[in-house]
């Protein structure tokens, strides 16, 4: 699930209360007991069949023999992560986009990205009626003239913003669509994973993905370990390196996303690139091997 920060309807849910049995209850794993992976039963997270493969394959190359446990919740993300860096939680680990906020809340990040930073590749819904327009858009200064949509306290407002494009915002993630339909505001990124489950069915028949265009920056989903189980961050650690160095984080990666990159092609020269200014210090860019970069190869 993501976190990959996660947003709806992948990663801004709303909060739910945890269920009155788990109150006060202390819920730490101990050392060698399985590994407890949440599913999300009010809003199915489509990254969890991957994230499952990449824990597997970790604990794989470490030669661990824990198995892993699929444990139901009906609480949001963000509450998910309150409870997992107490370590009382009924889980033991989480998937979501990095931040410096959450690199502080004491959950113990492996910093491998497992989306090799797809969080971060942004296509552009715009209305329909416009699309030849958006086929002259070449340039930041000349999407800085357009006004984008996104959520108020979403950390993209703050990465645009910050690299000076304009931004209209919502309390509402589904009001961004009508509000783009509306002519309120002219485009509406959105992540590359999330984008086409979005316009599936044909539920926002007036938009359309504007055509080989992105917006980009660098981003990492990474999985946040419980500061209960120091144990199970290790493992992770010395199982997602082994997997990067030989190579089957890549190729699972590839198997599971290939598809998707092979339907949204972009040209190197029309990837528009952003600063984040959110991503901690410690986040691995200088190792070219952990990253995809859009429009090369």
């Amino acid at each position: 699930m993501t976190t990959i920060s996660k947003r709806p309807p992948l990663r801004r849910r709303p909060l739910l209360a945890l269920p009155l049995l788990l109150v006060g209850r202390p819920l730490a794993a101990q050392p060698g007991e399985p590994v407890r992976l949440p599913r999300h039963v009010s809003m199915p997270d489509p990254q969890l069949h991957y994230v499952r493969r990449v824990v597997e394959l970790a604990l794989n190359r470490a030669g661990s023999r824990l198995e892993i446990q699929p444990v139901d919740l009906d609480m949001a993300q963000g509450r998910t992560l309150i409870e997992l860096a107490t370590g009382h939680s009924p889980v033991d680990l989480m998937w979501t986009v990095t931040d410096r906020q959450r690199e502080a809340s004491g959950l113990l990040p492996v910093r491998i990205p497992i989306d090799r930073g797809l969080m971060g590749w942004r296509l552009l819904l715009v209305r329909r009626s416009e699309l030849p327009q958006w086929r002259e858009v070449h340039t930041l200064q000349a999407l800085a003239q357009r006004l984008a949509g996104q959520g108020h306290d979403w950390p993209d407002t703050t990465i645009l913003r910050a690299n000076g494009l304009q931004v209209g915002t919502s309390s509402g993630y589904e009001a961004l669509f009508r509000m783009l339909a509306a002519g309120r505001v002219d485009y509406f990124p959105r992540s590359i994973l999330e984008i086409d489950a979005e316009m599936a069915g044909d539920r926002h028949p007036a938009l359309a993905i504007a055509p080989n265009l992105m917006l980009h920056y660098p981003t990492a989903a990474y999985l946040f370990v419980s500061p209960a189980r120091p144990d199970l961050a290790a493992e992770l650690k010395t199982g997602l390196e082994a997997a990067v160095a030989d190579g089957s984080l890549q190729r699972l990666h590839r198997e599971h996303y290939g598809p998707l990159l092979k339907a949204h092609p972009v040209s190197r020269d029309r990837v528009l690139r952003l600063s984040n200014p959110l991503l901690p210090p410690q986040t691995p860019l200088q190792r070219r091997e952990l990253w995809l970069q859009p429009g090369e190869g």
